[in-house]
């Protein structure tokens, strides 16, 4: 029916995936090669039924429960376009109004939702060493669940944002550079800059520039890690980040000049983030309940980010790119200089021009989640998509 659908199954038919079948996806380096190419693939295609009004609905009943711990609004709601697109039925955790507030263990928790439940989504993005630790938990207690008769099926577990990898939002801008770029194939040796960038506000997420440290270096990539002194991100995740740039062809490298990671850069992507000391400092003060500490860790790291305006990205830093013409990313929303703040991490100008792909850049996230969840949950997923598209055809052809 489409040669591009056709080339999609073909690609499948050449890769290794049968492990993510009944597995969860927490970290995209706790998975192959062919595993994450896998999902771009079935991503694609599950795009492509969408837009020609071809049903990919796999489930007749059931629940995808959604946690946020943490504000959202591209995640939250392309999670529940994925879950939609598959045939579940959306169901947010408000912890507020469960029984966690009286009490209620994890474990009890995490069983009590997932009767019926065949993904949960988790973000849990605030606090250095927790985030990650609870969505294995729950990966534990439902696993423990389902062999004790519990549970009836296994509810998977989909990271949607934790404090050590975002890998929904990895996976969505790697397969936007994929498509902007031509292909998998036409990345090896493209320069992208991962840069702090200047923000009125502090404490925001490591886990983006850790996502994209460390699934860009897989593909040939040449990853630059710029920010200033004292904005260091996971020193594990910059181990996986060189481990992966030897292994698969890729080079990492850090600098503390924003310049020097535009210079010839192919695709840019300047996002504040806030140190990795400070955000360990501050979880243990929120443990400790110390609310002045809070405070005033909060006014140190304000006026910290302040000695750093100049690290922004401006119309005069996009001229050092490529041609400049450098592709420029952001997981939004951006902190726009002269829109949403005084001054931001990027100029309004610059932002306005690329309008459209960032856009196009987010809309490819409720495609790869719902790939993470069609992979999870089908043993042949090229069966499976082929039996969509034929089912289709018979259908038009009554």
């Amino acid at each position: 029916m489409n040669t591009n659908f056709n080339e999609l199954m073909e690609k499948l038919k050449g890769l290794d995936y049968s492990n993510l079948y009944q597995d969860d996806f927490f970290l995209t380096w706790d998975k192959t090669q062919d595993e994450l190419e896998a999902i771009f693939a079935v991503a694609d295609a599950l795009r492509y039924l969408r837009e020609n009004n071809i049903s990919t609905k796999i489930f007749d009943s059931g629940l995808g429960i959604s946690l946020f711990r943490d504000n959202s609004t591209r995640t939250r709601f392309s999670f529940s376009s994925a879950c939609n697109l598959l045939g579940l039925e959306i169901q947010d955790l408000d912890e507020g109004k469960s029984q966690i507030a009286h009490g209620e263990t994890v474990k009890e928790t995490s069983n009590m939702i997932s009767f019926m439940a065949d993904v949960i989504g988790i973000r849990d993005d605030m606090y250095i060493g927790k985030g990650h630790t609870y969505q294995v938990n729950v990966a534990n207690y439902v696993e423990e669940g389902y062999k004790d008769g519990v549970l009836e099926q296994r509810p998977t577990i989909v990271n949607l944002q934790c404090d050590i990898d975002h890998p929904t939002q990895s996976m969505s801008d790697m397969l936007h550079i994929i498509h902007e770029f031509g292909g998998i194939e036409n990345l090896k040796g493209k320069k992208i800059a991962m840069t702090w960038a200047y923000s009125p506000s502090y404490g925001k997420p490591l886990s983006v520039p850790q996502g994209i440290a460390g699934l860009m270096t897989r593909f040939g990539m040449e990853v630059v890690l710029a920010h200033p002194e004292g904005y260091e991100i996971m020193p594990e995740v910059e181990e996986v980040a060189k481990a992966n740039a030897e292994k698969y062809g890729g080079k990492f490298t850090k600098t503390n000049s924003m310049e020097e990671a535009f210079k010839d850069a192919d695709i840019v992507y300047p996002k504040s983030w806030a140190p990795f000391a400070a955000m360990e400092k501050r979880t243990i003060l929120y443990g400790e309940g110390d609310q002045k500490g809070i405070d005033e860790l909060e006014q140190e790291l304000l006026k910290q980010n302040a000695d750093h305006t100049d690290w922004a990205c401006t119309e005069e830093m996009m001229k050092l790119t490529k041609d400049g013409k450098a592709l420029y990313m952001h997981c939004l929303p951006a902190d726009i200089t002269g829109l949403s703040c005084e001054l931001g991490e990027v100029d309004e100008s610059v932002f306005d021009r690329y309008r459209i792909p960032l856009y196009k850049e987010a809309s490819y996230k409720p495609y790869i989640i719902a790939a993470m969840m069609f992979m999870q949950k089908v043993k042949n997923p090229e069966e499976m998509l082929q039996k969509l598209l034929d089912q289709n055809k018979a259908r038009l052809a009554r």
